[in-house]
């Protein structure tokens, strides 16, 4: 239904807003004091419920309960506190118009020209791993009501929905109230929002969080608020910006300690970095370009200083091709692995800490730009990508964590014997292939990389590149590859190369034949049952 008309020469000119009356009700208490002070020493009448207003009363600040305004005290549990035409009288009335201010005078009700929101901790409480009943009663119905009443009348209400406001607040007071453009913004941030909260509530019914053999969901939002302007995209010709994800802890939110502003490919190139390195449960180090590994490495079992040897054996593999990569360690970054990096041209490092003293070291390298991982950063479940007019959505491809005995449970070894390799070593090569573009052929020795062949539109060139970047060290390693040879050709060149043992999921027409092969060789072959395409 169409909203009513209004005759524009009954409206009078609202563009700045004296704020007298604020209405604040608040689940993140982040920076309320502050705000509740500088509204006090303004002489601003805050209007608040429940623990928001016991901090404000606590902080030595004069505070108007909502029920003295609705007359009817806060019931059921607090579901029912600011649903009542006192307060949305007040917030909905547009006073551009005099019928409107009349109407509010009638029945006493007072405006807002603030109102200060921010809603249950739904998705964090989802996140938390509760369920039922304690999620359901994270679902805001006051909040959102008063947020989207307070955005439709900007013209008259500032709507503020993040303590990172709170300082714009503060200067509007200071210049004697919020301008039309003002408003206007706070109030798309203010729709965004309450459009994002409800979009993780219909999902978490939907079941989107997807389990299990769950469906996927017959509707999918994606919900994002712009973090920053990037200053281009993939090319310098492409526009390019960060989003952030509600309830995400990724890459997108990892603090920056230095260096330059990254860059849309150093997003890419990282996010890929930490997908290789978090793969492995040892120490470990990934080093990337153009989303590729150069290198791949856990330490080294007697290592004193684990990243450090990890990072050394990973920029081993393919030192000219390191040159501004990417680097990304599952573990605490420590001096001795910075100082291994000091003449080492590196565009970006992340890790989930770093020690001071490393941090000392990088300060030398100004440009290097170093990413703190927040402290509940995990792998994606789901992958997400575009395509023209829609969108694809998967399960994201990860591997068990538990141990190596579960990653190789299913194995099959179709020729030859047990080979004499530790267990670890033959994870950790066919673990390093998933990080690899297909057609992907990981040559491994010792749990690091020796030889990377990536992209290829053949297998049979992955094969020749990667013993090609291998050399010498070829022989007696470890090969694997991301899906089944299709002709023996691609196992010849390995063979004949001086690989000991093969890894690869099986399934093609010619597997006899790649069998046989091995086995005139005499080489191990394991079929895993499972391919790791990543395109």
């Amino acid at each position: 239904m169409a909203g009513p008309s209004h005759d524009p020469s009954l409206y009078r000119n609202r563009d700045l807003v004296p704020i007298r009356r604020a209405l604040v009700s608040v689940s993140d208490k982040t920076g309320l004091t502050e705000l509740a002070a500088a509204l006090a020493g303004a002489g601003v009448e805050i209007v608040s419920t429940g623990s928001t207003a016991a901090t404000i009363r606590d902080a030595g600040y004069a505070v108007t309960d909502v029920a003295e305004v609705t007359g009817v005290a806060e019931m059921l549990d607090g579901r029912v506190k600011t649903l009542h035409p006192n307060v949305h009288g007040g917030l909905l009335a547009d006073l551009r118009l005099e019928s409107h201010e009349k109407q509010l005078a009638e029945s006493g009700i007072s405006p807002f020209e603030l109102v200060v929101v921010n809603l249950y901790p739904f998705v964090e409480t989802v996140a938390s791993g509760a369920e039922g009943d304690d999620v359901v009663e994270q679902i805001d119905i006051g909040g959102p009501a008063m947020v989207r009443a307070s955005a439709k009348n900007h013209a008259n209400v500032a709507i503020v929905v993040n303590p990172a406001a709170y300082p714009s607040i503060v200067a509007a007071l200071a210049a004697g109230g919020t301008t039309l453009a003002e408003r206007r913004e706070l109030a798309a941030r203010a729709f965004a929002h309450t459009a994002s909260y409800d979009t993780a509530v219909a999902e978490w019914f939907a079941g989107e969080t997807i389990e299990g053999e769950s469906d996927l969901p017959a509707h999918l939002t994606i919900q994002a608020e712009k973090l920053a302007d990037l200053r281009y995209g993939e090319n310098s010709h492409q526009r390019a910006a960060l989003y952030n994800r509600v309830g995400a802890a990724g890459i997108a939110q990892a603090e920056q300690l230095q260096g330059k502003a990254m860059s849309y490919n150093n997003f890419v190139d990282a996010d890929a970095a930490l997908r290789a390195a978090y793969d492995m449960v040892l120490p470990a180090v990934a080093i990337m370009k153009h989303a590729n590994p150069c290198g791949l490495a856990v330490a080294d079992p007697k290592a004193l200083d684990p990243i450090a040897s990890a990072h050394l054996r990973a920029h081993a593999c393919d030192p000219l091709s390191a040159f501004g990569g990417v680097i990304a360690a599952n573990r605490t970054v420590t001096l001795k692995m910075a100082e291994n990096l000091r003449d080492i041209f590196t565009e970006v490092i992340v890790a989930p800490d770093f020690e001071p003293e490393a941090l000392e070291v990088f300060k030398a390298k100004k440009n290097l730009r170093v990413l703190k991982l927040p402290a509940n950063w995990q792998q994606e479940r789901m992958d997400v990508r575009l395509v023209s007019g829609g969108l694809l959505l998967q399960d994201a491809d990860r591997f068990p964590q538990d141990d190596f005995e579960t990653v190789a449970k299913d194995w099959k070894l179709v020729a030859g014997e047990e080979p004499d390799v530790p267990l670890a070593d033959l994870v950790f090569a066919w673990k390093a292939c998933r990080a690899v573009k297909s057609n992907a052929i990981v040559l491994a020795k010792d749990s690091a990389t020796v030889g990377i062949g990536m992209g290829q539109v053949n297998r049979v060139d992955s094969c020749k590149l990667a013993v090609e970047r291998a050399g010498d060290r070829v022989a007696g390693s470890i090969a694997a590859s991301d899906a089944f040879f299709p002709f023996s050709d691609g196992p010849q060149a390995l063979i004949e190369a001086g690989v000991s043992v093969i890894i690869q999921p099986g399934g093609s027409v010619r597997d006899d034949e790649t069998i046989e092969l091995a086995k005139k060789y005499g080489i191990a072959m394991y079929f895993t049952g499972e391919r790791h395409f990543f395109h």
